[in-house]
């Protein structure tokens, strides 16, 4: 008999007739084959209310029960990319009345959980999560000292970029829940592969990198470009950060750095949320988005990248490394997994 089924008027009364005549929950229902549950219940109410029959009610009963509501709760946060199809054949599983993908949406609806766009965000492996939980702690009592770091990064920006998205059931809440994020990796793509940093309230160069670049490539594009920059800041109290590329941390790259007398910021994997020139990066591609005529070839690309690097507000740069001990914070607060930034 499925569990938690509503009695019928007649099954109430037989439950009542053997309750009266003394006996216990427990024979009762092992003699009308109902459950524990259901017997007590309809004891309780008529101990209360005198009542033997059905309660009258407005609108039509829920399909699915309050057990089934927790196993679809349950369901939806083992995968949240699972389709409404899939979490309706998992319930019916376990229902004792079909129900259809409709009514799996609108109890979703009911528990919280919406079907919104999952937030894209590199996947982070234990190792490096530890990595980042460990930098950041060692670094929570930093403030001036971010303004010294000069912050680089190597970014490609794609003449038409692919806007396909993932939804995933989340409540509103959760839109930085770990296992509500889409994690992404690196990839390549048609377009244009710029070099550019700053430090502090001030843009350094941006120069066009022109196919793969290897260790001497990079110490050819540092001296051509980081150096200069160096000079124009003056005293040698700066800090260069760049990523763990294999190409950055090569022999050849490092003893080049150490003869040129350039600090290295140790850095940890998978951690674009720590550095803000990926703010930089995003704000450059709204605006060469927002252009009209959109660029139509790689080098009307550049040019549109650079005309928009050069009128980067300072205080928006500014307020970017301020964001730093927030950053920072946040990766201590999640123990070294995704942040917000």
């Amino acid at each position: 008999m499925p569990l938690n089924r509503e009695l019928t008027d007649f099954e109430r009364g037989r439950i009542i007739g053997y309750w009266e005549c003394k006996k216990t929950t427990c024979k009762i229902a092992e003699a009308l084959g109902h459950t524990q549950a259901q017997v007590f219940r309809a004891i309780d109410a008529f101990r209360k209310e005198q009542q033997v029959t059905v309660k009258s009610r407005n609108g039509r009963p829920k399909v699915l029960t309050e057990r089934n509501l927790r196993q679809l709760s349950k369901e939806v946060v083992k995968n949240r990319q699972n389709t409404l199809d899939e979490l309706a054949q998992s319930i019916n599983e376990v229902s004792t009345v079909p129900v259809s993908s409709k009514t799996i949406s609108r109890h979703l609806h009911e528990l919280g959980f919406h079907s919104l766009v999952g937030v894209r965000k590199p996947f982070i492996s234990e190792a490096n999560r530890k990595k980042r939980f460990e930098w950041c702690k060692e670094r929570q009592n930093w403030v001036a000292e971010f303004k010294t770091i000069i912050w680089s990064d190597e970014p490609r920006f794609c003449l038409f970029q692919n806007d396909a998205h993932k939804t995933v059931w989340r409540r509103p809440k959760e839109k930085y829940a770990i296992d509500c994020l889409i994690p992404t990796v690196k990839h390549g793509g048609g377009g244009v592969m710029v070099w550019g940093c700053f430090v502090d309230n001030r843009p350094g160069p941006l120069v066009a990198i022109e196919g793969k670049i290897n260790g001497a490539g990079y110490i050819e594009l540092l001296r051509n470009s980081l150096l200069p920059f160096l000079n124009e800041l003056g005293l040698n109290l700066y800090t260069f950060q760049d990523d763990n590329c294999p190409i950055h941390r090569s022999r050849l790259v490092h003893q080049w750095k150490e003869e040129n007398l350039i600090t290295s910021l140790p850095w940890p994997a998978q951690s674009p949320d720590l550095n803000p020139i990926e703010h930089v990066w995003d704000y450059l591609e709204r605006a060469v988005r927002k252009r009209q005529p959109h660029p139509k070839n790689k080098q009307e690309l550049f040019m549109a990248l650079k005309e928009e690097w050069v009128n980067i507000d300072t205080s928006y740069l500014e307020k970017l490394v301020e964001s730093m001990a927030r950053r920072v914070q946040a990766v201590i607060k999640s123990k070294g997994n995704p942040t917000q930034y």
